[in-house]
């Protein structure tokens, strides 16, 4: 008997020493909702966010831009698009001026004279309109803030994109690290690092924000036509990013195999359908991006 109680005994000190077989947890999904919830509400406004955040989604996927007084606005383009913008005089952006109306070019203030939700989204029936502007990235945190305290939820991460690419610098943004650095520095001031992912199709901010701030967690996105292999874009971007976020088409069993691999996440964009939605996760990615957090019921 003496035996058997040191045996056991010996088992349960085994079992204290190996947590994880007591207390494993998996991963959160991370559900991300891609502007928002673009397929419900106009998207990147802080209506949008909030709904969002009622759905269940983990992160909130949005775009920032710069305006010329240096303040970071929440959009996904640096111009007002015509698909969702209204001038101040009450006219509908038409496709062939909206490159013009270049918000690097604008005050805040100016840009607080467009409508960006009344008008019918033509690829999004199902967005509920109204009246709304492009908010600054701080006033989405503090809604965002604000609502959870409300409503006794946690703080979502925060995917914040940076919209650049090499031809629009200093025409209709910043070049990389004046603009990483402005972002960085609303982030800071709402204390926000710990919840924030930076994204970007530019490989040079995510370089500038690898070798500046090494703590935010960062996120390099592929477009749907960019084909250069997995290894090869690792390469081209000299270091080994925490999350790997391609167009959803470009997902294989073995390409979350290989991130995992290495230690990194996968999180696919624009993910619409259920079927996708089931099949991705069924691959074993960490998360995806969404119009529609609402779909995903699994």
């Amino acid at each position: 008997m003496r035996h058997l109680l040191l045996v056991l005994g010996a088992i349960a000190i085994c079992s204290c020493n190996h947590p994880k077989k007591m207390h494993e947890h998996k991963p959160v999904f991370d559900l991300e909702g891609h502007r928002g919830c673009r397929g419900l509400m106009p998207e990147n406004i802080i209506p949008a966010f909030l709904k969002a955040m009622e759905l269940g989604v983990t992160t909130l996927e949005m775009d920032v831009v710069i305006t010329i007084d240096k303040q970071v606005l929440v959009s996904h383009e640096p111009f007002f698009n015509h698909e969702i913008s209204t001038k101040p005089d009450g006219q509908e952006v038409k496709a062939s001026e909206e490159l013009t109306l270049n918000i690097y070019k604008m005050s805040f203030a100016e840009t607080q004279q467009f409508d960006v939700g009344l008008k019918p989204h033509p690829r999004f029936p199902e967005q509920q309109k109204m009246a709304a502007h492009k908010p600054l990235l701080r006033e989405v945190f503090d809604s965002v803030q604000a609502w959870c305290q409300a409503h006794g939820k946690a703080t979502p991460r925060f995917n914040i994109e940076i919209k650049s690419l090499p031809v629009g610098d200093n025409i209709y943004h910043p070049e990389p690290k004046p603009f990483t650095d402005l972002v960085i520095a609303v982030i800071h001031s709402a204390g926000l690092e710990k919840q924030v992912i930076l994204q970007s199709f530019d490989f040079r901010v995510l370089q500038y924000l690898h070798t500046s701030y090494p703590s935010i967690t960062a996120a390099a996105l592929i477009e749907d036509y960019d084909k250069l292999p997995f290894e090869k874009q690792l390469e081209k971007l000299g270091f080994v990013p925490n999350i790997y976020s391609p167009a959803k088409e470009l997902v294989t069993p073995e390409l979350v195999k290989t991130c995992h691999d290495k230690g990194i996440k996968l999180v696919p964009w624009t993910v619409n359908d259920v079927a996708d939605m089931q099949e991705l996760r069924s691959w074993g990615v960490d998360g995806l991006i969404t119009d529609y957090p609402n779909l995903f019921k699994f």
